[in-house]
């Protein structure tokens, strides 16, 4: 992030295949309300929070490999100005917000909306860029499962050292598999059954994905298919 006199740049991007500009245009606004569980949604160029307008943009201009709205206003602007840009160029989807006020001081945001922008923002990217390529060998759901087993037992091996309040010990498999996970993608279970989890485009997990994928497991669990890896992004490869 790069903040220059109340105005901020950011930039994320993943490994990606060549996309349209007019099919970027498209998949943002039809994709956020799924993102972000049906809570923002879009009307006309504006992204909505309820009846709270939160950004505004101006007519869209669209390029064979990229689409750019300027930002002109809403409750999370602090006044008109910037720009919101999607390109797929040079191999990469890139999608970097320059130039934007944030209502927000510059701590707050860094802390809440700049966290929740990279999140929502890496999601798309990853969504848009797809399973295909795949960034590696899958990993089967018998195998997960035994990685899994692995995990668990660890981790109540963990607890019992500091007693086995429920509290605890939910606390401790989130930091242990979302600290694994984003650091270097494999927890012990992944290390002993040689396997990894990566974003689909192949690169490491963010924290933010992570933690996801991790709130995620029980829907895993639920409906018999890995529903986490499909909201955060991610993939369990075959560690070489």
């Amino acid at each position: 992030m790069k903040w220059i006199d109340g105005a901020v740049s950011v930039e994320d991007s993943v490994a990606a295949a060549p996309v349209g500009g007019e099919v970027l245009r498209e998949r943002y606004f039809a994709e956020i309300p799924a993102l972000t569980l049906g809570l923002i949604r879009p009307r006309g160029t504006s992204l909505r929070l309820g009846p709270v307008e939160l950004l505004r943009f101006g007519r869209p201009v669209v390029t064979k490999s990229a689409v750019e709205w300027p930002i002109e206003g809403g409750w999370l602007a602090a006044s008109p100005g910037g720009r919101w840009r999607i390109e797929a160029e040079d191999g990469r989807l890139t999608a970097t917000a320059d130039g934007y006020r944030p209502m927000l001081p510059k701590p707050i945001y860094a802390l809440t909306q700049l966290q929740v922008h990279h999140l929502i923002t890496r999601l798309f990217l990853l969504r848009v860029r797809g399973e295909e390529p795949a960034p590696g060998v899958p990993v089967g759901a018998a195998e997960r499962f035994q990685a899994a087993a692995v995990d668990v037992a660890f981790v109540l091996t963990l607890a019992r050292l500091f007693g086995r309040r429920p509290k605890l010990l939910l606390g401790l498999m989130a930091g242990y598999h979302v600290a694994c996970w984003s650091a270097s993608g494999q927890t012990l279970g992944g290390m002993v059954m040689k396997q990894r989890v990566v974003a689909v485009d192949g690169s490491r997990v963010s924290p933010l994905q992570a933690a996801v994928r991790f709130t995620a497991l029980p829907l895993c669990w639920v409906l018999r298919r890995p529903v986490h890896d499909e909201l955060a992004g991610t993939e369990v490869i075959r560690d070489k």
